[in-house]
């Protein structure tokens, strides 16, 4: 058999588990995951290479009304998404309803082949599943629809063998020990970021970002400083929390997760900063990595 690669393309609405796929899909960690909805922020590939194949997953954020140019950037990474994909992973949750008939016509119209797939099955009974099925069927009647749970991997097997019957012949776009097209750097941000949302409420974490400031490796340790920008004086003050209680817990569990991630021990620093308004500013945008 000669030998496949292509682009397999993860599209959906918020919080439906795009991320918890990839990363289930590519058996590391590369991208954040939280309970809350608009954590991916950014197109991140994560890559599957065997000797017969590589497939080059997307996870790309999740399909909204901008009310932001933060919005309209991430936008864009699903744009390009729409437009690059060999096959697409049109991702629903169990009990879904008013899908983006605009974002599912274009993937019709694509003739691309198309996986549906119906995510966090173990949440309904299973006499609920066929009604699910048949409701995704009148939107996507050319589709295969495939239950799964990404959170416990249940039918990621079938999933995979799905994709590779689909893909094209072509030789491999990126060198076979690479899991993902992102930096280190931007690992690391991202775990850090994912912390955010795991340990403040409400506006903070969609008002904070993070870049990695400092990442030096020596014998015994990387030494990474990262600064956390945030648009008010009071979200600062929420970050660092009484007596920086809250940022030295969250920098704890970010370390963690970062030492998993690079196999090493790490000296983790961090800092607030405030950047008002900086989800309506193009130049800080930019300099935060976004594409306008």
């Amino acid at each position: 058999m000669n030998h496949k690669s292509g682009f397999v393309n993860i599209i959906g609405k918020p919080n439906v588990g795009k991320s918890t796929l990839l990363n289930a899909l590519v058996g590391e960690k590369i991208s954040a995951v939280t309970y809350k909805a608009q954590t991916t922020r950014h197109r991140i590939l994560g890559i599957v290479s065997t000797d017969d194949y590589q497939i080059v997953y997307s996870d790309t954020p999740g399909i909204l009304d901008p009310a932001y140019k933060l919005h309209e950037s991430m936008m864009k990474y699903v744009e390009t998404s729409l437009e690059d994909a060999d096959v697409f992973l049109y991702m629903v949750e169990a009990g879904e309803r008013n899908p983006p008939l605009n974002i599912i016509q274009r993937i019709k119209e694509s003739g691309i082949p198309i996986i549906l797939l119906i995510n966090k099955i173990d949440k309904i009974k299973p006499e609920q599943l066929g009604e699910e099925m048949s409701f995704w069927k009148e939107y996507f009647p050319q589709a295969d629809i495939l239950p799964i749970s990404a959170l416990y991997s249940s039918q990621l097997p079938e999933l995979v063998n799905k994709v590779v019957e689909l893909l094209p012949e072509n030789p491999p776009y990126f060198p076979k020990d690479e899991i993902t097209d992102r930096t280190t750097r931007f690992i690391v941000s991202e775990i850090i970021r994912e912390k955010i949302f795991l340990n403040y409420r409400k506006e903070v974490p969609y008002h904070s970002e993070v870049v990695v400031d400092s990442f030096k490796e020596d014998d015994n340790f990387i030494r990474i400083r990262a600064v956390i920008y945030v648009a008010r004086e009071s979200q600062k003050m929420i970050i660092i929390g009484k007596n920086g209680e809250a940022i030295k817990k969250m920098g704890i569990e970010a370390r963690k997760d970062i030492e998993d991630f690079v196999g090493r021990k790490v000296y983790l620093e961090l800092s607030v900063k405030i950047a008002e308004n900086w989800r309506n500013d193009p130049r800080m945008l930019r300099r935060l990595g976004y594409e306008l």
